[in-house]
């Protein structure tokens, strides 16, 4: 589950947050870094959740 939020979440910050430097081809290292970290942060916030409601349990 968590990879399916990274992937639909990340995404649509991906487009917002770097979009534009992709399309016009101006992603540097920092970027990608960035960018990397853009599908990074939804899946930690989803197995996180899903940890917390397991222990709730």
């Amino acid at each position: 589950m968590g990879v399916k939020v990274a992937l639909v979440v990340g995404s649509i910050l991906f487009l917002i947050n770097h979009g534009n430097a992709f399309i016009q081809g101006q992603m540097s290292r920092d970027r990608w870094i960035s960018a990397l970290l853009t599908y990074c942060v939804p899946y930690m916030v989803s197995i996180h959740g899903q940890s917390i409601n397991h222990r709730r349990k």
